[in-house]
């Protein structure tokens, strides 16, 4: 254990993780998301893509413990289900594509997606139709795959409920749902494989105290009657994942 906590603390970047985490803990308790969006491509420039993925699953618990509650009564979980069923077949697949994928290229994946995302809502682009149960499980698979490869689950799912006409209350609420199943997965799985050490469990039991306080203060701020307020927040939160995940300084 003394090893384990000395390699932890011997950790470069480790002060900017955590107060990126902390950061990562207000959004994610304000908009439901941004986690990933925030952390992964901070986290990207001193540790391997799973190593990422799994700390950012492994410090989920501590917002869902405190968001998760309040969201399960006001999401559409039958809704939710379908998305989350094949999220469960392809995360692992992500994953799995992820040992031949190296650093770079995952980062350049991570802007594009999230990129991607931002355009397509900024645009103005929504639709008002009624997505069916063969729509939400190809929505889901899409998220599982994109997740598992990148760690961002979110922007297939968020751009799905954004460009609708849901209530923000609900959008939050699903996404929420949503990001605490895909936790639970790639959780799962990584403990399947053995995968998940003692090294990153201690480094998300570190990131989850800044982080699960800061998500209790993003809960506060939330406030559904100012939707203006919720959505241009997300988009900003989407901008600046893509603008700290351009990898070009690491062609250099």
């Amino acid at each position: 254990m003394p090893e384990t906590l000395n390699n932890a603390l011997a950790l470069q970047g480790l002060g900017l993780l955590l107060a990126t985490f902390g950061v990562a803990g207000l959004v994610r308790g304000f908009t439901g998301f941004g986690t990933a969006l925030i952390a992964v491509p901070i986290a990207n420039i001193y540790m391997p893509a799973k190593d990422v993925i799994a700390i950012v699953a492994l410090t989920g618990i501590a917002s869902n413990a405190i968001i998760l509650p309040r969201a399960l009564r006001q999401s559409d979980l039958p809704e939710v289900g379908l998305l989350v069923l094949f999220t469960f077949a392809t995360v692992p697949i992500g994953l799995w594509l992820l040992d031949y994928i190296d650093g770079i290229t995952v980062r350049w994946m991570i802007t594009f997606v999230a990129g991607g995302m931002l355009c397509a809502l900024v645009s103005g682009w929504r639709y008002s139709g009624t997505v069916k149960a063969m729509g939400l499980l190809t929505v889901g698979a899409a998220a599982g795959l994109v997740g598992g490869i990148t760690g961002l689950s979110g922007p297939v799912v968020i751009l799905f409920y954004l460009a609708g006409k849901s209530a923000v209350r609900t959008v939050r609420a699903n996404t929420i749902v949503f990001l605490a199943s895909f936790d639970f997965v790639v959780i799962a799985y990584l403990l399947a494989v053995g995968d998940l050490t003692g090294l990153l469990i201690l480094l998300a039991c570190m990131m989850a105290i800044p982080y699960g306080i800061m998500t209790l203060v993003g809960q506060i701020l939330f406030d559904e009657r100012r939707e203006r307020i919720y959505r241009f927040a997300s988009y900003f939160i989407i901008a600046l994942a893509v603008i700290s995940g351009l990898p070009l300084w690491e062609s250099g």
